[in-house]
């Protein structure tokens, strides 16, 4: 399969990089990154060991099978503007947040996938990403429901022996996501704290309160995820990424923008005070910083 990785990030680097054991990949990232990757290979170290030479540019190609959509939400749209003159069978969003798969679906004649995935990835230089930790691919169709299109997608995951699955109830796992990333994102971001750390009482506390309102968020736009689910689903991430720094918490070391506006904003007001409140303190700190106005 001809894969282009829109977004060659992190998490996008990781993911190319070990889809290219098996396929042709184009990594779609910033100059320094993809320039040592063309000059030298991507180097994939930590739980998984490899090297791969997968194409990569600062620009998207003429055409592919399936394009993985990886950028932050903010920047959706901008990726399915630069995907839009682009001849694909199929997308597949790999980020965070709710309403990407809308967005690339309503600016590209493909099919278009949800998709969650637990692996994580830290870049650690131009040119190489840390596996840190092995974890599942899951996908399906956008709306819910069986798809061929997803099934050949994940055929394709697996060949590469990417640990993956098809799933039929996506949309109710966009939600279980959100809820996850809620609990732990804002709050390791704030506290500058490792994932482990929120399985001590005090800051356990804010992170299993903010992903019950995030399930409360799901059931009122009619979505079977019980508070007791989200929490389990929280606390076995944390657990399983105890060592790991959140992909927010990387953003606020960075001083980047984080993508707190489509995790813990999409269901704060009056019934999720605390997703609110961990809202409003990362926009203050981003307003500080010169990231947003």
């Amino acid at each position: 399969m001809d894969v282009v990785v829109v977004g060659a990030g992190s998490l996008g680097s990781l993911l190319g990089g070990l889809l290219a054991r098996a396929h042709d990949v184009t990594l779609v990232g910033r100059a320094p990154h993809v320039e040592r990757v063309r000059e030298r290979g991507l180097r994939v170290t930590g739980t998984v060991e490899t090297t791969v030479f997968p194409d990569a540019r600062t620009a998207v190609p003429a055409s592919a099978d399936l394009a993985l959509v990886t950028v932050k939400a903010y920047d959706t749209g901008a990726a399915a503007a630069a995907l839009a003159e682009t001849a694909l069978d199929a997308v597949c969003s790999l980020q965070n947040g709710l309403g990407n798969e809308r967005t690339l679906a309503d600016a590209l004649d493909a099919a278009v996938l949800a998709g969650t995935c637990t692996y994580g990835a830290r870049l650690v230089a131009p040119g190489e990403v840390a596996c840190t930790g092995v974890g599942e691919v899951v996908l399906g169709a956008r709306e819910g429901g069986p798809s061929e299109t997803a099934d050949r997608v994940g055929r394709a995951f697996a060949d590469a022996d990417l640990v993956t699955s098809v799933a039929e109830d996506m949309p109710r796992r966009l939600w279980e996501k959100l809820a996850v990333n809620a609990g732990i994102n804002a709050p390791t971001a704030l506290a500058r704290i490792h994932n482990g750390a929120l399985l001590d009482d005090e800051a356990g506390t804010v992170m299993r309160t903010a992903t019950r309102e995030v399930a409360a968020a799901a059931r009122s736009e009619g979505f079977d995820l019980s508070d007791d689910t989200a929490v389990r689903a929280v606390e076995s991430v944390a657990s399983a990424t105890a060592d790991n720094r959140s992909s927010m918490l990387q953003d606020v070391e960075k001083s980047r923008r984080t993508e707190v506006d489509s995790i813990n904003g999409v269901v704060a007001g009056p019934d999720a005070p605390v997703n609110s409140t961990l809202t409003a303190l990362l926009r203050a700190w981003e307003r500080e910083q010169g990231l947003r106005e």
